[in-house]
């Protein structure tokens, strides 16, 4: 398994991130243990997981879950050393936590707070920001983005308030990192800048949507990355399980995310499946599993720190982390390329 420091830190993290958001809804906790047990076997330090998950749904009988269940892996294993755990604090508009208050810093200690009780330790290596007060072009909203009501000294009044009240966690040990996630190329650099400016962490990573059916971030995201030294984690790297081809031919096995959301976020359109097929014919074409190839492809990019993957059965698991050691050829990158500029941005 290939490593790295995330962005400017000392954080040294596996190349391939589990993630962990379908613990406690379609996964028991017995599941996701086994998921982490696997993980680490085969070389992946690095487990993500957030206040509010797990999803499909989120509901307030569930938020929480999914940290309780990595907290009773590290109570069970004692193995807190060997993993480098992200979480995130959720933002504005999120009902069952805070009721849906934004991200300030009269916020950040007690969500803090409440993570380390779920998650049963004592500092989690990297903390987020889950989506920006002012809101995101993420999740098909970059069709109708209008950010022309945003407030730039709110924005910046915003960053330099929680970014000091972040200083005080790592100054007290809670946090050792802090990473962005759902954010724009404008952002991460306001980011950065108020970090130099007045001080508290600068941001080493944001996580983002990524793969091959989603590629917002080719040009000023990756640009903003490679100079500000802000790794991306990629999340949804298989679009959904698009990418997988289990839903070519409008199939709906049972138990899958298309089975609980009907349209995977806006993900599926006929333009979808049209890419889909693109991209299945080119791992056919060079004999290889298209998860493990389109995970491959997200590890080559340039502003990539890792590639976030899920999965909800221990063979999926199997499958996902073969992509790991494989290197795509230049034959393989050129056709992936002819695929995307026939199909871009297919949702």
């Amino acid at each position: 398994m290939k490593m790295k420091k995330l962005g400017s830190s000392d954080i040294e993290v596996s190349h391939f991130c589990l993630g962990s958001m379908t613990w406690g809804t379609q996964n028991t906790a017995e599941e996701g243990h086994a998921q982490i047990d696997r993980a680490l076997e085969a070389g992946i330090n690095f487990i993500d997981t957030a206040e509010m998950y797990p999803v499909n749904p989120i509901s307030a009988e569930t938020i929480g879950r999914t940290e309780e269940i990595i907290g009773q892996w590290f109570a069970r294993d004692k193995r807190r050393d060997e993993v480098v755990l992200a979480s995130k604090h959720s933002g504005e508009g999120m009902q069952h936590a805070r009721d849906g208050a934004p991200i300030s810093s009269d916020t950040i200690p007690g969500a803090i707070e409440g993570s380390l009780k779920r998650l049963q330790t004592d500092y989690i290596d990297l903390y987020q920001f889950h989506w920006p007060n002012r809101g995101s072009y993420m999740f098909r909203k970059n069709w109708h983005y209008d950010p022309s009501n945003q407030s730039r000294s709110e924005t910046i009044a915003h960053m330099e308030d929680t970014l000091g009240a972040l200083q005080r966690e790592v100054e007290r040990g809670t946090i050792r990192a802090f990473g962005l996630s759902n954010e724009s190329a404008w952002g991460l650099t306001q980011w950065a800048a108020v970090a130099e400016r007045v001080g508290g962490p600068r941001p080493i990573s944001v996580q983002n949507e990524y793969s091959l059916m989603c590629r917002l971030a080719d040009t000023d995201v990756s640009e903003t990355c490679v100079n500000e030294q802000i790794d991306m984690l990629a999340f949804s790297p298989l679009a959904a399980g698009l990418l997988t081809g289990k839903y070519q031919g409008g199939k709906i096995p049972a138990g899958s995310r298309l089975s609980l959301n009907e349209d995977l976020g806006g993900r599926v359109t006929p333009r979808a499946f049209e890419a889909v097929a693109a991209y299945l014919d080119v791992a056919a074409k060079h004999g290889l599993d298209p998860v493990q190839m389109a995970l491959a492809w997200c590890a080559t990019r340039p502003f990539m720190g890792s590639v976030i993957f899920g999965a909800t059965s221990l063979e999926q698991l199997d499958v996902a982390l073969g992509g790991a050691e494989l290197t795509l050829s230049d034959e393989v990158m050129a056709d992936l390329d002819a695929a995307h500029k026939a199909h871009p941005m297919p949702y």
